[in-house]
């Protein structure tokens, strides 16, 4: 479990292919350097966010610090997209005595977003982002959270009909991220909030409970259905 609270910057030194008996398939093993500042408490087995993606740490040493990523990790995450000399967000797991300055963050990718668009603001940077796999949008709320890369945002905007979300990067955050050097066309790694994901399981559980599994898309529809009219009522008036 992590917050989304980038720690440090790290650097990608050495990229090598797994043992494919080991990984399962094309795996990549990666050792990433410049990281001292999250190492001193550092041990065999400790899980490590890169990129906003849950690794296991398999040999480090004061500086430095290497992890095995598997092929469907690889799919399912721009860390594949990786060579010599990238940078990358990194946080240790939260610890008991942790601050919860973010939110929940699993390490867990749901999919990748291409950005759009990068508008300054003031010193401030908005970004435009796709994601891949466009269901997600349904758990992408305006003012909820969304980590991209690791980094705990707050989302400003979302147009689910054009299949895109905004967020705002601070300048205190530019400094410490590395979605804020990159440009339209790259990718960012997406985990949305767990709690959408709970809520929704719950909800339907509740409703298949209650009305039969047929019943619930009936159920849905009214629900979305007076929600888009009072929007409507409210846009109006």
């Amino acid at each position: 479990m992590f917050t989304g609270l980038v720690e440090t910057i790290g650097t990608v030194t050495s990229l090598s292919a797994l043992d494919a008996s080991v990984s399962g398939g094309n795996g990549t093993s990666l050792t990433i350097s410049d990281c001292s500042a999250i190492l001193g408490d550092a041990a065999l087995g400790d899980s490590i966010s890169v990129n906003g993606t849950c690794l296991t740490v398999t040999e480090f040493d004061a500086t430095s610090f290497k992890v095995g990523v598997a092929p469907e990790t690889l799919r399912r995450t721009n860390l594949g997209s990786l060579t010599t000399g990238s940078k990358v967000n990194l946080e240790r797991a939260v610890s008991a005595a942790t601050r919860m300055g973010g939110h929940f963050v699993q390490g867990h990718v749901d999919t990748i977003a291409s950005i759009v668009s990068v508008t300054p603001d003031g010193n401030a940077l908005t970004f435009r982002l796709a994601p891949r796999e466009r269901e997600v949008l349904r758990y992408v709320v305006e003012k909820g959270y969304v980590t991209l890369d690791g980094a705990s945002l707050t989302v400003t905007a979302v147009h689910d009909v054009e299949g895109w979300f905004e967020v705002m990067l601070i300048a205190y955050t530019q400094e410490r991220v590395v979605t804020a050097a990159k440009k339209a066309g790259e990718e960012v790694n997406v985990e949305i909030d767990v709690v959408g994901k709970v809520v929704e399981k719950s909800v339907v559980g509740y409703l298949e409970g209650s009305v039969g599994k047929d019943g619930v898309p009936a159920i849905l529809e009214k629900i979305v259905g007076r929600l888009v009219e009072e929007k409507l009522k409210a846009l109006q008036g």
